[in-house]
């Protein structure tokens, strides 16, 4: 399996924490030495291991934040 290298170049917010530790989160990341991209993964505490994610672009993260914007969660109508 070929190397791969990152840099979290900004951590943006966790979503979540497992009773492990590991943590869910919305980060911008650096692959491989490329223009950072949204992602979204479980890390492990000292970020030493992550799980499978979501990388996202510019225009990708536009468009979830607006399709986010426009839905009403079902949690909204549980708590009205």
């Amino acid at each position: 399996m070929a190397e791969f290298t990152y840099e979290i170049v900004e951590e943006l917010g966790v979503l979540s924490e497992t009773s492990r530790g590991w943590t869910k989160e919305f980060n911008l990341i650096s692959w491989n030495g490329r223009e950072p991209k949204y992602d979204i993964r479980e890390w492990a505490p000292e970020h030493e291991k992550m799980g499978k994610g979501v990388t996202l672009s510019r225009e990708e993260a536009a468009e979830l934040k607006s399709l986010l914007a426009s839905v009403q969660l079902e949690l909204e109508d549980e708590f009205d």
